[in-house]
């Protein structure tokens, strides 16, 4: 790896970290000690202490250990929003020196059955809300006598103790219902039993996180991290962004994610500074948090920023504490990135990682961001841009697949070799796991993504990037949104189609044609879409992306079932 990135490093930050040889939960056992009274999480105005935080952790840690018959190493499912419970939940499971299997709420319980089978888990954490995606499984395993076998179902409004005057959702707002399953019982019952988990035996190398990935084209693969590997992410963003004990954390991306994971749970739980949590985005709840709480920091997808710079009052808000805003999973809009730096004087600092990485392998350096970069490989990180099939390292500017060797890298895929073999590539004696991602690095050392590897459409022998022409295609006055996919054709091979989410208003107004000329002004012929459809919204994943394989999908089953 070329070390040009080296010129712009974050002045006074080392090149390589010394990580706490630890259990994460000696995070806990840390900041409780440090700041018992202090809040590690506020919930709609609620405060949940470091020191409390550590009490009913490590009671349902015992409940978990005593009553549910979790042993070391066991994997135990996690089900629910953000909310104290989650965090909660996420550190009984590892002081119980099991491993967290989190996922994402928005699975229906077909999809459950996955987690289910392939973690062969036999507990699972889940809230009351999806507690019916869950009942089936559990009634079936209670008879079977294999899979799941105890369900501890938690209902948000347990800690909706203060009063507030925020917007609470009336799933937040819900009360309890009766638990008349077999092997259920519910959150406070299993804090009530009082149940002391015994002495903990596990160590940093130790496994402790299995996340899975989003599964677009198979079942989804559990990634294999340990304390090690998700320790390594929660101290590196940290540093990078220089958090410390005082930093206010605005917690809106989801827990079951890495990204939201690391950086407002374990990171503020780390440094022993606080997170303000919202279950879902609301702009208003937001906005309302960052100037009451006095946040200095959060970490947003694009499409929450946008929304929140579109709200009519924003200028009446004080966002003057903020520190830092951020990112990753898809390039900020520049004119996005224009409003958010008139309005609050800060950059919005992206980065990059996967869930195989547990969260960011680059990150912008603060001081010298670009807009639409992944940024530089961060502490202790080898990463290169390698042709994809000969993994020959290719010169700066040129296109090839992203490949990343650091101590963040997951030890493999859960009971899946096939896939390790695939995914894993050692050269120069290091072992480098193949992204997947399309991407050019410049002549400063910063990687800008181009496609994913699998995206790129081929029209007449021409390689078009998706997400370059998105891109163009945001310079539209009335594009709110677009997804670029393939589409069959019999002369090009593929085709490109764009599809478009118009702004407000602006329907009838701008015509598919209208957009179709325009772009032909703006790109090279062979990439300028050829068809554009409007749509009302795009299809989103549980954190947020834009999910375009289902879009590509679609298309190509209607061009199969289309009469030839």
């Amino acid at each position: 790896m070329s070390d040009r990135h080296l010129a712009h490093w974050p002045p006074g930050l080392p090149h390589h970290l010394s990580l706490p040889e630890t259990h994460l939960y000696h995070n806990v056992e840390v900041s409780a000690r440090s700041f018992p009274d202090k809040p590690y999480l506020i919930f709609y105005d609620t405060p949940i202490s470091f020191a409390r935080f550590k009490d009913e952790s490590e009671r349902l840690a015992g409940y978990l250990q005593q009553a549910c018959g979790v042993k070391k190493g066991d994997r135990v499912l996690l089900y629910m929003q953000n909310s104290p419970q989650f965090a909660l939940a996420y550190y009984a499971i590892l002081r119980a020196d099991a491993v967290v299997v989190p996922v994402n709420p928005m699975n229906l319980s077909e999809e459950l059955r996955h987690y289910v089978s392939d973690a062969q888990a036999s507990v699972v954490f889940v809230s009351q809300e999806l507690y019916t995606q869950v009942r089936t499984l559990l009634r079936e395993g209670r008879q079977t006598g294999e899979g799941l076998q105890h369900a501890i179902v938690a209902i948000y409004s347990d800690y909706l103790e203060a009063p507030t005057d925020l917007h609470v959702p009336d799933f937040i707002r819900a009360p309890r219902k009766s638990l008349d399953d077999p092997g259920t019982v519910a959150w406070p019952d299993a804090l009530a039993a009082h149940h002391r988990p015994t002495p903990m035996t596990g160590g940093p190398d130790d496994l402790a996180v299995l996340p899975y990935t989003s599964g677009t084209t198979s079942h989804p693969k559990g990634c294999m991290h340990t304390h090690r590997s998700v320790m390594y992410n929660t101290v590196a963003r940290g540093i990078w962004l220089g958090s410390s004990p005082d930093s206010v954390q605005l917690a809106v991306l989801p827990f079951f994610h890495v990204t939201g994971m690391q950086n407002a749970m374990n990171g503020s739980l780390y440094l022993g500074s606080t997170a303000v949590l919202l279950p879902r985005w609301d702009r208003d709840v937001a906005l309302q948090c960052i100037a009451r709480y006095k946040v200095t920091g959060t970490q947003m997808i694009s499409p929450m920023v946008v929304d929140m710079l579109s709200h009519p009052d924003i200028e009446s808000f004080d966002l003057s504490s903020l520190t830092s805003i951020g990112g990753g999973g898809a390039a900020m809009p520049e004119a996005i990135a224009t409003k958010l730096k008139t309005l609050t004087g800060l950059d919005y600092i992206e980065g990059y990682g996967l869930s195989e990485t547990m969260a960011a392998t680059h990150i912008n350096p603060v001081r010298r961001p670009m807009r639409q970069c992944l940024g530089i490989p961060i502490f202790d990180v080898d990463a290169r841009v390698v042709d994809p099939t000969t993994f020959q390292e290719l010169p700066r500017n040129e296109v090839g697949e992203v490949i990343v060797h650091g101590p963040q890298v997951m030890l493999g895929y859960w009971r899946n070799p096939q896939a390790d073999a695939e995914s894993f590539i050692e050269i120069d004696g290091k072992r480098f796991l193949r992204t997947g991602d399309l991407a050019r690095v410049d002549e400063h050392g910063y990687f800008f993504m181009v496609d994913r590897l699998k995206r790129m459409i081929n029209a007449s022998g021409f390689k078009v990037w998706p997400a370059e022409v998105e891109a163009l295609m945001y310079h539209h006055p009335a594009i709110q949104e677009v997804c670029v996919i393939a589409s069959p054709d019999p002369k090009r091979g593929e085709t490109v189609k764009a599809v478009v989410v118009l702004k407000p208003g602006l329907r009838g107004q701008v015509t598919e044609q209208d957009i179709a000329d325009w772009a032909r002004g703006q790109m090279a012929a062979y990439k300028s879409p050829r068809i554009i459809e409007f749509t009302d919204a795009l299809p989103r994943s549980g954190t947020g992306k834009i999910q375009w394989r289902a879009l590509q999908d679609k298309e190509r089953a209607q061009h199969a079932s289309a009469p030839h």
